[in-house]
């Protein structure tokens, strides 16, 4: 028996509650009101809302703000009018109900695409009772302060100051009165009959003077400009012409080749770098030029005036030394082989140096040994392919040093120093330590590397070793 009671009850707490004790259409109690009970025909489901608002809703609207009810029921679909009126009342404030969440769920959906920062809590359809309200939509908004989205930006990405300019889309008149660094006329063609590239370095006009070391520009009687060439990427085979003394508008009339099949060529990029010459200190790059060799022709060939870029590289690097190193434990002997060097800083005005590499063991601090290559003439990629043994018993093996110093051979003063570096006790740094400690480790083994020339400046600070040695 209370099991059929208890939902009776249920039902009449829930309408006790929502009329408020007092009906509203007969003003009677709502115990025993007529109107107040629920008729399961009255009943409606509440689905999705339709994409656009219906008419008769837009007219409850307007009806609502004028307090004229009669006016809005005229305004109902055909089904609602030829109902009671007490259920016309009861369907029209469900009408009003649904209208109002439908208008904030419109509001909401004009506002997404400005206020991405809304937070809607999922809406709940069921079933509910002609009198029951309609539950909104809870909206947690938020509060941004617009510091908040102006923090995220960079301002350095975008100033007109940066030098993200992309080159391409300047023309070789805007870069040369933009830089100021003046321009470089060369040609290109492939010789298909011999499969090699044909780069004809011609002149160069309007280069700047040198900058000297208080960050003035010196005269033209010290600007000794030479252009280096080479393939990118890997810079393979590179070239440079002879250094043509004091002038701003130097004529090389210089031809050089480049053994690569045709697809090859054409997707390499051609680099041409005008560097000033200085014997006395580090070259310093006046500007460069690159140009993709697939945006050529290259059989029918071209000539070009092309107006040079800052180079990132603001001085030539002293170039690189391929080196093998072996030790024989059983033997006590230490294997040094010179196999080559590339990109090796030019010494002499005329074109090409004559460089060769001169090795020295220093045990501890003291020299004790010394030996050197034959010298190759005339070229900056000199191939040696030269071994050298030097006696260092075991236990003395991790006091040695073994001093690399390439020199440019000069007949009439004293050799032109290039570059160093320090393998061993007092290596020059981390690749000349790990090439030691690879080699230590692998026993009767040779050990090749690569190693980047230093200046005497920079070994002598780092390594003394290096102070040992002339």
């Amino acid at each position: 028996l209370l099991e059929g009671k208890i939902p009776g009850l249920l039902a009449r707490l829930s309408d006790l509650l929502l009329c408020r004790w007092t009906c509203r259409n007969c003003c009677q109690k709502c115990f025993d009101c007529s109107c107040c009970q629920t008729n399961e025909d009255e009943v409606e489901i509440l689905g999705p809302f339709p994409a656009q608002t219906p008419a008769w809703l837009i007219s409850s609207q307007n009806e609502d703000k004028d307090g004229d009810s009669d006016n809005a029921i005229s305004e109902l679909p055909p089904t609602l009018q030829d109902v009671s009126p007490d259920r016309r009342r009861s369907s029209s404030d469900t009408s009003r109900s649904t209208y109002s969440l439908t208008r904030r769920i419109s509001s909401l959906e004009s506002r997404r695409p400005s206020s991405p920062l809304i937070d809607i809590k999922p809406i709940e359809f069921g079933i509910i009772g002609a009198k029951k309200e309609i539950v909104q939509p809870t909206i947690l908004r938020k509060t941004y302060t617009p510091d908040d989205y102006f923090r995220k930006f960079e301002p350095r990405l975008y100033s007109l100051d940066s030098n993200s300019d992309d080159m391409d889309s300047l023309t070789d008149e805007e870069i040369l009165s933009k830089y100021q660094l003046g321009m470089l006329h060369f040609s290109t063609q492939y010789d298909l009959l011999h499969n090699y590239l044909i780069v004809r370095v011609i002149e160069a006009k309007d280069l700047p003077p040198p900058i000297s070391y208080d960050g003035s520009r010196q005269d033209m009687a010290h600007s000794n400009p030479y252009v280096k060439i080479c393939l990118l990427p890997d810079q393979k085979n590179s070239k440079q012409t002879g250094v043509k003394r004091k002038t701003q508008n130097p004529v090389f009339e210089e031809r050089y080749t480049f053994e690569i099949p045709f697809l090859e060529a054409q997707r390499r990029t051609l680099l041409l770098t005008v560097v000033d010459f200085d014997k006395f200190s580090r070259h310093c790059v006046i500007g460069k030029v690159s140009m993709p060799l697939s945006d050529v022709d290259l059989v029918k060939g071209g000539h070009w005036w092309k107006a040079l870029v800052p180079s990132s590289q603001n001085e030539v690097e002293l170039g690189e030394l391929l080196l093998s190193l072996n030790y024989l434990p059983s033997a006590g002997r230490l294997n040094v082989d010179i196999i080559r060097a590339k990109q090796l800083l030019q010494t002499d005005m005329s074109q090409g140096s004559d460089p060769f590499v001169k090795i020295q063991l220093v045990h501890g601090l003291k020299l004790t040994k010394t030996k050197k290559t034959s010298c190759m003439r005339g070229t900056i990629d000199p191939f040696y392919n030269e071994s050298f043994s030097f006696k260092v018993p075991q236990e003395e093996l991790e006091n040695a040093s073994l001093v690399f110093t390439v020199y440019g051979h000069n007949v009439k003063s004293s050799n032109d120093f290039i570059g160093r570096i320090v393998i061993g006790q007092y290596s020059t740094g981390a690749p000349e330590s790990n090439h030691w400690r690879r080699m230590l480790s692998a026993h009767r083994t040779a050990v090749e590397q690569w190693h980047s020339l230093r200046s005497r400046e920079d070994c002598d600070r780092v390594s003394p070793a290096s102070l040992e040695v002339t």
